[in-house]
């Protein structure tokens, strides 16, 4: 059974290694039981490139929220094509989803922080937690330098709230580091990027930034930097 003090020794065993590294050494000592949640974001897209050159069979999810942009849609497929992947879509649960907007309004997310974090919970986590089932490790693109509530983050932590290790394979990426494996290995992006949108959730919760602008700043936008989380990162 896999346990919180095995974080340590996973940090010193793969502390310098390549991305690539990382993820083939998780993907075999922790076959079947680890999986890679993508938001098709940029440094996801790395890293699903770079999966499918290690194990094609490897087990991907994203969550699709009911409320992200068409591009991200167009994305998913795309990415599942080129690579000859399969890409498990985990949805919310339509009768909470159903009873939360009903009961708040379907924008309630500007109405309050504790709204947008109840949206963020039914959206986001309910299906998240689902996606863990019989898991005991999961992969993510968290890079440190993506905003001030992630400066903290290790290559390997231990997911306290739902008890599994979590990688992040990019954590000392910087954002050119991103871009260049993009293009150098043509690799698909949502085309938002493109449109000085750097980060991109849920359509009505994500926005385009200003030069100068910290490269999160353009998600909930109307709330304080600390608290520009929707609780998929945890520890």
């Amino acid at each position: 059974m896999i346990k919180k003090e095995n974080v340590s020794h996973i940090n010193g065993l793969l502390a310098g290694k390549p991305a690539e590294e990382v993820l083939n050494w998780f993907l075999n000592e922790f076959e079947g039981k680890v999986a890679f949640s993508t938001s098709l974001g940029a440094e996801d897209q790395v890293i699903t490139r770079m999966i499918s050159d290690i194990d094609r069979s490897a087990h991907i999810f994203t969550l699709d929220t009911g409320r992200l942009f068409p591009e991200t849609y167009d994305l998913i497929d795309l990415t599942a094509k080129k690579y000859g992947l399969k890409i498990k879509i985990m949805f919310p649960d339509a009768a909470r989803v159903e009873s939360m907007v009903n009961t708040k309004g379907i924008n309630l997310f500007y109405d309050s922080i504790e709204n947008r974090k109840l949206c963020c919970h039914i959206r986001k986590i309910e299906p998240l937690k689902r996606a863990f089932e019989g898991l005991d490790a999961w992969i993510c693109g968290l890079r440190r330098d993506q905003s001030v509530t992630r400066k903290e983050v290790q290559l390997v932590e231990w997911d306290d709230t739902n008890g599994l290790i979590k990688v992040n394979p990019l954590i000392d990426w910087t954002e050119a580091q991103v871009w260049d494996y993009i293009r150098g290995n043509h690799i698909p992006y949502n085309q938002l990027h493109d449109k000085d949108y750097p980060s991109i959730g849920c359509q009505p919760c994500t926005r385009s930034i200003l030069p100068g602008e910290d490269i999160r700043a353009g998600r909930w936008w109307w709330e304080n930097p600390e608290s520009r989380e929707c609780g998929l990162h945890k520890k």
